[in-house]
């Protein structure tokens, strides 16, 4: 009879065991629930190393199921919390830099760079901003805690700028060049350069280990898959639309998905990064430009630069929901999301402006005139514990 009681004791506190094992696995998830973004503190993810196999120096992905749980609002790192919160717009026809207050929507600086700056780019370790001289072959440093630019880099040809998520190098797209320069992430020395036999390297984001990333090639419509360890195109597709023109690359929050740009093709292109098999078209609006990754990552903000409107594409449900349309028109460019989530930042390349946009209603805030030919414009800073490039691709 002991015995027997013995036994029922140790399989009850099996199974509460059990169902507090369930409990804390299930309890965990960032999608949950359809709380207003910002309403309620977002549950922290929990590290679990074993899922993903990352790129040896890479930082454990945090959640296997959201690459963008770093993200989140108010998720700042020590590095950046108290640098003052500022966009800042290059300026490709007037080489210069834009700085607004994005508190009061004005215009507190103009920083002369170098020959038409495309990207103002967050660097891997968060600590300085990198303005892309395309023609003035540079790197021009800005200091995101007092604002001010440094002397500029010697660099050839860096039309964009990206980071391997293990932090040692950046890339350099070399769109004229054709190639990907590898350079030291702190010195910009190259280490080693990867000619490419497509035309018009321009944008890019890794997949969720990091071993390889999705290239778009502007000019010949195709894409290449870069091996990150080796440096080295491992495969290269032509985009199956005539014309195709691939601008901006973001992978899907769980990162089974590429997602690309095309303003040609009037859509973005649904790719599987790891089969590199035929992607699909999702038609969103002429001139579909830059991607952006809502705060709670289940939305992704496609600019339509040609017809002026900002489409809108549900994660979960698979499809567009929503398009907005600027008031009066523009040419919505590239940009980022504010630290909270509640404001899309856009570059208006053909109106010499800036469009900041309310991510819950779609409603125009503010319209604010900058220098000629604004581009790659970055708000920063934004959370996330490491940049790899770009306008703010943070993880």
């Amino acid at each position: 009879m002991r015995t027997t009681n013995a036994a029922r004791r140790l399989a009850a506190g099996a199974a509460l065991t059990a169902l507090a094992l369930v409990s804390a696995c299930s309890g965990g998830g960032t999608h949950s629930g359809n709380a207003a973004l910002g309403s309620k503190p977002p549950a922290q993810p929990q590290v679990d190393r074993a899922r993903v196999n990352v790129l040896p120096g890479m930082p454990p992905v945090e959640d296997p199921d959201d690459v963008y749980a770093a993200d989140r609002p108010g998720r700042l790192s020590p590095v950046v919390k108290d640098f003052p919160s500022r966009i800042y717009v290059p300026n490709t026809n007037s080489d210069t830099v834009t700085v607004i207050d994005p508190a009061t929507y004005k215009v507190i600086e103009t920083i002369p760079v170098g020959r038409q700056p495309q990207h103002v780019v967050p660097s891997w370790d968060l600590k300085t901003l990198w303005v892309n001289n395309d023609l003035g072959n540079s790197l021009t440093p800005i200091d995101p805690r007092t604002g001010k630019a440094g002397k500029p880099v010697d660099v050839h040809d860096p039309y964009n700028l990206y980071f391997t998520p293990d932090g040692k190098y950046a890339v350099v797209m070399a769109s004229m060049d054709r190639q990907l320069v590898f350079r030291d992430a702190h010195t910009m020395k190259t280490v080693k350069a990867v000619p490419v036999t497509c035309y018009g390297v321009n944008h890019a984001d890794f997949s969720r280990d990091g071993r390889y990333f999705i290239v778009s090639c502007e000019f010949s419509g195709e894409i290449l898959k870069v091996d990150t360890a080796r440096m080295e195109v491992v495969r290269q597709e032509k985009l199956p639309v005539q014309g195709s023109m691939p601008q901006d690359v973001k992978v899907s929050p769980d990162g089974k998905l590429f997602y690309i740009a095309d303003m040609m093709a009037n859509g973005v292109w649904v790719l599987d990064g790891d089969k590199f098999t035929r992607p699909r078209l999702l038609p969103t609006g002429k001139g579909a430009h830059g991607l952006y990754i809502s705060r709670d990552s289940r939305e992704m903000y496609v600019s339509n630069r040609g017809e002026g409107t900002i489409s809108v594409f549900d994660f979960a449900q698979n499809r567009l929901t929503r398009k907005w349309e600027l008031p009066g028109g523009g040419s919505p460019d590239m940009g980022g999301v504010s630290a909270d989530g509640k404001v899309l930042w856009l570059s208006g390349r053909y109106d010499a402006e800036v469009y900041a946009i309310d991510t819950r209603t779609g409603k125009e805030l503010a319209r604010i005139p900058v220098g000629s030919g604004p581009h790659g414009l970055a708000v920063y800073p934004q959370p996330g514990r490491y940049s790899l490039g770009h306008t703010g691709i943070f993880r």
